[in-house]
C-alpha cells in the first residue's frame, strides 16, 4: 500500500521534474542516462532508509509487546505529549 501511495504521489513527479535536472550536465554524456542514474540512486537510498525504519519499528514493537510496563509508559508519554500540544495550540489560538 505504501509503494502504491508513493508511486501515485504527484510530489514524486515534481521532485524528478524540478530537482534532478539541476544536476544534469548535457556536456557530460547522455541526458537520459544521467537522469536514470540519479533517479535510481534516489530510489535506492529511499528504499534503504524506509527498510531500516520498518525493521527498526518492528523490532521496537516486538520489544514493547513483550513488556507490558513499557506499553503503559509509552501510552502515558504519548498522552502527555499530545495533551501538551493541545494545550499549546489552545493557548496560541487565544492570542
Amino acid at each position: 500500500m505504501g509503494l502504491m501511495t508513493n508511486l501515485l504521489n504527484p510530489k514524486v513527479a515534481v521532485l524528478y521534474l524540478s530537482l534532478l535536472p539541476q544536476f544534469i550536465s548535457p556536456g557530460k554524456g547522455d541526458v537520459l542516462s544521467q537522469l536514470l542514474v540519479l533517479g535510481t540512486t534516489q530510489i535506492a537510498i529511499s528504499l534503504t532508509v524506509n527498510a531500516i525504519i520498518a525493521v527498526t519499528a518492528g523490532s521496537i514493537a516486538v520489544f514493547l509487546a513483550g513488556r507490558p510496563l513499557w506499553l503503559v509508559i509509552q501510552r502515558w508519554m504519548m498522552g502527555t505529549v499530545l495533551t501538551a500540544l493541545a494545550l499549546k495550540m489552545a493557548t496560541d489560538a487565544q492570542r
